[in-house]
C-alpha cells in the first residue's frame, strides 16, 4: 500500500509540472512609449511582464507596431499609454483594444494636463507631461492603481511598495532639478526648442518658452519660412543663448535658424521624447531628466 501511495504521489508531481509548463502566459502590461515603459517597470517589478512597444531613440509621434506587437496589444491585461494624441502611429491599435474590453490607462489625461499656448497648437492639450517630474510622481500612483485593479495575479502590496519607492526617487529628482535651475539667472530662463515639448517643464521651473523651430506639438508638422523668420526675430529680441533640439531628430532646421538669427546661439541636443542608448546617459527616465537639466543649465549659462 505504501508503494502505491508513493507511485500516486510521483504521478501527481509529474502532472503538476506538466500543467505549469503548458499553462497560460504570465500577466502582461503593454506600454506604448519607452519613457512610460521605464516608469511602469519600476512600479511593476517582478509582478508581471512589461512589454514596451517604442524602442529607444524613436519618435513617439511616428513609430508604428508590427503585426506581432498588435497582437500583444489585443491580449494585454492592461495597456499603459501616454494619450492626448502623442502616439499617433499606434492610436488605432490601442482604441481597437479598448473597444474589445482591454483596460487602457491614458496617463497624460489624468495628470492635470495643460494646453499649448503658442503657434498653431494654442488651446490644444499638451501630451508632454513627463517633463515635469511632479506629474510623473502622480503617474506612478496611477499606474500602480491600475496594475493592481486589472492585472491578475499580482501582489498588490509588492506593487504599491515598488511604486512608493520609485515615487520617492522622482520627488528627489524634482528637488534636484529645482536646485540646478536656480543657478540660471531668471532673465536667462528662456527656451527655444525643436518643437513644443517643454511646456510642463517651463511651468514647473519658471521658464519662458520663446518659441519652437517646428511651431507644433508634433514632429510631423513643418515650419514655414515666415515661422522661421518670426522665431529668428524673437531670438534676437530676447537674447536666447541656446536652441534645444531633440537628439533623435535631425537638427538641420535648428542650425539654419541659429545661423539666420545672426547671433551667437548654440544648438544643444536633448533627450526630449524618448530614452536613448546614446551618451550622456538617458537609458532611464531619471537619467534622461538629469542629462537634459545639465544640458539646459550649461547652455543657458553660456558654458
Amino acid at each position: 500500500m505504501s508503494a502505491l501511495l508513493r507511485l500516486l504521489a510521483a504521478l501527481a508531481l509529474v502532472t503538476a509540472a506538466g500543467c505549469a509548463g503548458t499553462g497560460g502566459s504570465p500577466p502582461r502590461v503593454v506600454v506604448t512609449t519607452d519613457i512610460l515603459g521605464d516608469v511602469t517597470r519600476a512600479v511593476v517589478g517582478d509582478q508581471a511582464e512589461v512589454s514596451v512597444l517604442m524602442k529607444p531613440d524613436s519618435d513617439p509621434h511616428s513609430f508604428g507596431v508590427s503585426a506581432q506587437e498588435a497582437a500583444l496589444i489585443e491580449s494585454a491585461g492592461l495597456i499603459v499609454g501616454n494619450g492626448l494624441g502623442l502616439e499617433e502611429g499606434v492610436l488605432r491599435n490601442v482604441e481597437a483594444a479598448r473597444r474589445a474590453g482591454v483596460p487602457v490607462l491614458a496617463v497624460a489625461e489624468r495628470t492635470d494636463p495643460i494646453t499649448f499656448t503658442a503657434d498653431e497648437t494654442a488651446g490644444r492639450p499638451d501630451p508632454h507631461f513627463w517633463t515635469d517630474p511632479r506629474r510623473v510622481a502622480t503617474a506612478v500612483d496611477l499606474i500602480a492603481e491600475q496594475v493592481v485593479a486589472h492585472v491578475d495575479g499580482v501582489d498588490a502590496a509588492a506593487v504599491r511598495a515598488s511604486a512608493a519607492a520609485y515615487r520617492r526617487e522622482v520627488e528627489r529628482l524634482d528637488a534636484w532639478v529645482g536646485g540646478q535651475v536656480a543657478t540660471v539667472p531668471p532673465e536667462a530662463r528662456r527656451l527655444v526648442t525643436n518643437h513644443h515639448v517643454f511646456g510642463y517643464f517651463a511651468r514647473r521651473y519658471g521658464f519662458e518658452v520663446v518659441g519652437a523651430v517646428i511651431p507644433s506639438g508634433t514632429t510631423l508638422a513643418s515650419p514655414s519660412a515666415s515661422d522661421l523668420k518670426s522665431l529668428s526675430d524673437a531670438i534676437r529680441r530676447t537674447g536666447v543663448k541656446a536652441i534645444f533640439a531633440d537628439s533623435a531628430q535631425p537638427d538641420r532646421l535648428a542650425r539654419v535658424l541659429a545661423s539666420e538669427a545672426g547671433v551667437d546661439v548654440k544648438v544643444v541636443p536633448l533627450f526630449s521624447e524618448s530614452l536613448s542608448r546614446r551618451s550622456p546617459g538617458a537609458a532611464t527616465y531619471l537619467e534622461m531628466v538629469r542629462s537634459n537639466t545639465k544640458a539646459m543649465v550649461d547652455g543657458l549659462n553660456g558654458r
